[in-house]
Order: structure tokens, then sequence, then C-alpha cells
């Protein structure tokens, strides 16, 4: 189990539904332990194009929507580790619910659900989703909703209460973003533009792709030069397989 640390903790903080501002800071949860290790994961839909001729090649197949990243975590509670009679509660899942509120489904809408607008909202079910969560851990940050817990209770008392706890975190996001920031909100290797942590979808380059061409599918193939100017791309007609584009940014101007 991870020992106590005095380095800078995790935390979960609430955001806006919209993704914007922190919110309800008593909801905010800093953790008792670090995690040990943190798992991004980036993933695309990818789907083969059903027309004709040679599929075998890169413009045999085409990216379907905008992807998605994904987090994994472990988190550790332990009120054992407290000195006599200081611990915070007599029974660890007095802890492990404060991170149970970040997958608790509520109401997102009207008291008798749906919208306010285009008809009776009467006849519409409620809708319902859990708060929308900022995971931050120093230069880390990665803003989704938990999409799944796993709890594991592992130490008891001789009266039946759990005081140690295991829980495993599954948090996702509907795009594709770095989660890495440095203290300024820019990430490392951005380019000369740069591009904050957690907001900007980027398109990933398949095999044989140029910045050019990424650019004329975004309706931006005017632009490719300053595009490949901000991203910081030396070689916009040889892009390495894999490698993500902001294709909103521009070079400011006399770059």
């Amino acid at each position: 189990m991870p020992e106590p640390t005095a380095i800078e903790r995790a935390e979960m903080r609430e955001l806006h539904p919209d993704f914007t501002d922190t919110v309800n800071k008593d909801k905010w949860v800093k953790v008792q332990f670090n995690p040990e290790t943190l798992k991004v994961t980036y993933a695309n839909q990818i789907v083969q194009n059903s027309g004709a001729g040679d599929q075998r090649g890169t413009q045999g197949r085409q990216f379907v929507g905008a992807g998605t990243t994904k987090l994994a975590l472990q988190l550790w509670f332990d009120i054992t580790l407290y000195p006599d009679g200081e611990a915070p509660v007599d029974d660890v899942r007095k802890l492990t619910q404060q991170v149970a509120y970040y997958i608790t489904p509520r109401r997102i809408d009207g008291p008798h659900g749906g919208s306010s607008s285009g008809g009776s909202s009467q006849n519409q079910a409620p809708q319902f989703a859990p708060p929308a969560v900022r995971f931050v851990w120093g230069s880390f940050q990665f803003d989704g909703l938990v999409e799944q817990m796993e709890e594991t209770l592992e130490f008891w008392s001789s009266d039946g209460r759990p005081l140690r706890a295991s829980v495993s975190l599954a948090l996702s996001q509907q795009k594709i973003t770095f989660a890495f920031a440095d203290r300024t909100g820019s990430l490392p290797g951005a380019g000369r533009g740069g591009f904050g942590s957690g907001t900007t979808p980027l398109a990933q380059a398949s095999a044989g792709a140029t910045l050019p061409g990424l650019a004329a599918l975004a309706g931006a193939g005017d632009s490719w030069q300053s595009i490949a100017a901000a991203n910081g791309i030396e070689d916009p007609l040889r892009l390495p397989t894999g490698t993500f584009v902001d294709l909103s940014a521009r070079a400011s101007a006399g770059i």
C-alpha cells in the first residue's frame, strides 16, 4: 500500500455541467494517498469505407466522431494510519462516499424533465447525469464524467466496521485531449501557439496523412501553413502516424 506523503495531494473538484468553472467547493475531495499510476487512453471510432475500390490503403477507412479520452486510477483510504483518537471517521466508507458522490446521477433538468421550449415538457422523461468532475494532481488535469467506480473493503474492526478501502475509478470525456499542463495552462510541446489542457479537440494523423489534407477536411485548407506554424510542425507533408494537431490554432502575424 502507498505510504503517506508530504507532497501535493490529488483532488477531485466538481465542475459546472458545461465543464467551465469549478463549483460546490464543499464537495471537493482531497485524496488521502496519491495514486501510484495514472492510465490515460485515447480512442477513435473507425469504420471501414463501404465504397468501391481498393480498401487496403489509408483511403479505405475513416474516422467517426471526435473520439474519447479515458482516465483510470486507484485511490487508497485507511483510517488506521491516523494517531489514536485522531481519525476523522470511524468507518472508511464515510470517506469513500465523498468520491461516490461523483458517480451518483442527479436530475439535470426542470421538475418535469425535458426542455422548457419546443412544446410541452410534461410528456418528456427527466434526464439524469453524474456531476462533471476535474481530477487535478500537480501539472495533471482531467475533466470528464465518472463512468465506473469499484470499491474494495479490505480491513475490518472487531465490531464489523471497514477501516481500509481501495477505490478504482474510470473517467471519460467525449473528445481527444491531452491532460498534462504546466502552471500557465499550456501544454508542453504545443508549438508557438499553445492550447489549454482539457479544452481543445485535436485531429489525429493516420498513416500517410498530410497537414494540408487534414486542414482541407476541416474546411481550413487555405490556412494549413499558419496551422503548421502554430503547432510547431516542421514537415507538414510527412506527419508521423498518430500525431495530434490542433486545427483551430493559427500562428500570429509575422510568424
